[in-house]
């Protein structure tokens, strides 16, 4: 009974509004706010009644002008970077190492044989061109040439310039004329290598600035082609083996080997080998800072056995990195020279960072849009995994193939001449494409927690003249490194908001009280006067459309409308005549008989009748029902 009142008066209150017009209602406000500016429009004269007036809405537009400015500092989402130093006992870093030529020559020699022949033939083109001529006809597979040879552009007429081939028609079956030797001794002669496709009807020309660079990159796209024809395992038997390679281990007091360390294929590097990449095991803490309590490694690169053309540089690539994190290390690594001692000294940096809307970075890399081809390693995501893979993606989508250099999805194919003869144009084409590195970065987030290791490198000559270690030294190749902490002090790097919601709304507050003299409180005041604003507004609205459907319906009729009582005598049988109605001659056997109704009493002759509920009685001053 008590909610049928209370809903009963809520509906009344609502159907009444506030009960002020909108000059009733402003004036009240006016009249009643703790806001000093409106109260003196209501209680100055005319004159100070403008200037108060004036004075209000300058002092209003000012505080809507720095709420704007506030509001908006805040959603830019700006974030502040603090630093702060800790000191623990640390997990050491997984180390990575790899040798600089990724397969020894005397096991890959027979794959390389007609490729090595025919750079020969190129390096002689370039140095000796004169003497190279007598040679220009020995036998040389010119297959491999033929999809992506180098060529020569003389460029010294910009207008016509003349694209020579190397060996000119030499492996055609014709030799190179004279006029053609003089332009390429020319200096305005400069190298390029020519990526043609659709059986040669399209060619473009990627240039180099030296004739070192040119051929170097040639022979690394030709290698690549006959390396990605080679099963996997083939290529691993082909590489560095552990025990081969890792003499001698140490790690603080504790002897270690090859089998402490775990191999994986990198096919820039062959095999490389991951000690305390804490996949199977826990990693491995560190005692204490220095060098005595670091990881000792003495290395045999093999040097002599390098491929003369595919690895320029003789050394040991290595790279530091957290646990079940993939190494890249082409890109993040360092070299450590044979023949030297190399020292790093390790200190650690953790990055922080805030997740959307502050920045676009993961924790996971789940919501990244990019099929992760790493994930068979199971480590954690990472950008570069990410950007790689998605190279690898627009390369299958657009060149059928996956380049090697990547890991490849199940059912799809390596890139090489003989299944795919125009892959390395397409390569090319999209190695160069700015709008395929822009779709990458702007798909890849960033790791939203993140560990780098700084590191403090030195080295010196190992082993010296006069050690009695020198033996073991002479061999050509040996490489010996230290990897330890300097400190176990380690730097967080943390993001934190530089405009949380405390910020705002003290910003906000505080405009509002220096230059309105208002507080939350009057903020309340004049929503509420909004809400009573709006309430007339759509009151009003409906009285007027009553008002027109009741004209509507007024104008249908020619006369006033009838009263209730002359509805009621229209109905009414005032004799207790029957009604006669048709009878249906089935019903009896008189069809003209009339059936007799069952007499009724009219009702009261009111003109007005007005139904009240006797148990609720609404007054007008909204005080309680009866």
């Amino acid at each position: 009974m008590h909610v049928k009142k209370y809903l009963l008066k809520g509906l009344h209150r609502l159907q009444k509004g506030p009960g002020y017009t909108y000059k009733e209602l402003l004036v009240w406000y006016c009249d009643n706010t703790n806001t000093h500016g409106p109260k003196r429009i209501i209680c100055e004269g005319p004159k100070k009644k403008a200037m108060w007036f004036l004075l209000t809405l300058l002092f209003t537009a000012l505080v809507c002008w720095q709420w704007g400015i506030f509001i908006r500092t805040y959603l830019s989402w700006e974030v502040s970077v603090s630093l702060s130093v800790g000191f623990k006992t640390m997990d050491f870093p997984a180390v990575t190492i790899c040798n600089a030529s990724p397969f020894k020559y005397s096991k890959i020699k027979h794959l390389l044989k007609d490729l090595d022949e025919l750079m020969e033939a190129v390096l002689e083109r370039i140095l000796a061109p004169e003497l190279s001529h007598a040679n220009a006809t020995r036998n040389l597979n010119f297959s491999i040439w033929n999809h992506t040879p180098l060529v020569l552009i003389d460029e010294r007429n910009p207008h016509h310039p003349m694209v020579l081939d190397l060996f000119g028609d030499n492996h055609n079956g014709l030799t190179r004329s004279s006029a053609s030797e003089k332009i390429c001794n020319a200096h305005g002669c400069k190298m390029a290598m020519r990526l043609c496709s659709l059986n040669g009807t399209q060619c473009t020309f990627r240039n180099f600035t030296s004739a070192t660079q040119a051929v170097t990159e040639w022979y690394i796209l030709q290698a690549t082609n006959i390396f990605a024809q080679v099963p996997q395992q083939e290529l691993v038997e082909m590489s560095y083996p552990g025990e081969q390679m890792i003499l001698a281990c140490l790690f603080g007091a504790e002897p270690c080997n090859y089998r402490n360390f775990t191999s994986i294929f990198y096919p820039h590097y062959g095999n490389c080998y991951i000690f305390n990449w804490g996949m199977t095991e826990k990693a491995l803490p560190s005692a204490n800072p220095g060098t005595e309590f670091g990881l000792k490694l003495i290395l045999d690169i093999g040097q002599e056995d390098y491929v003369p053309f595919l690895a320029s540089t003789a050394g040991v690539r290595l790279m530091l990195h957290e646990q079940r994190s993939y190494p890249f290390i082409r890109d993040e690594g360092i070299y450590a020279m044979s023949g030297t001692e190399t020292s790093i000294g390790v200190l650690v940096d953790k990055l922080q960072r805030m997740g959307e809307p502050y920045s676009p970075c993961t924790v996971n890399g789940s919501e990244v849009p990019v099929q992760n081809f790493y994930s068979d390693y199971n480590t954690t995501y990472s950008i570069q995994a990410c950007l790689r893979s998605c190279f690898q993606d627009h390369m299958i989508r657009n060149c059928n193939c996956g380049h090697y250099l990547y890991p490849l999805p199940r059912g799809e194919k390596y890139c090489n001449n003989r299944d795919f003869p125009d892959w390395a144009h397409c390569y090319s084409d999209l190695q160069m494409s700015v709008a395929q590195r822009e779709t990458c970065i702007g798909m890849c987030k960033e790791s939203c927690n993140d560990t780098q290791y700084k590191m403090t490198i030195s080295m010196a000559d190992w082993p010296s003249e006069a050690s009695e270690v020198r033996q073991l030294g002479a061999k050509k190749g040996i490489v010996k490194l230290n990897i330890y902490f300097q400190e176990f002090n380690y730097r967080t790097i943390e993001e934190s908001a530089a405009n949380n919601i405390v910020w705002l709304l003290s910003n906000l507050g505080g405009q509002f009280g220096f230059w309105m003299g208002g507080s939350v409180l009057c903020l309340i005041e004049f929503g509420e006067i909004i809400i009573d604003f709006v309430w007339i507004t759509i009151i009003k609205l409906v009285a007027l459309a009553k008002s027109l459907r009741q004209r509507r319906a007024q104008a249908s009729y020619a006369g006033p409308p009838p009263t209730v009582a002359e509805l009621v005598e229209a109905h009414t049988n005032f004799g207790f005549q029957p009604d006669t109605a048709p009878r249906s001659p089935n019903t009896g056997p008189y069809p003209n008989e009339q059936a007799l109704p069952i007499p009724g009493t009219p009702p009261p002759n009111y003109d007005s009748l007005r139904l009240q509920p006797l148990d609720v009685i609404e007054s007008d001053s909204e005080g309680d029902a009866i």
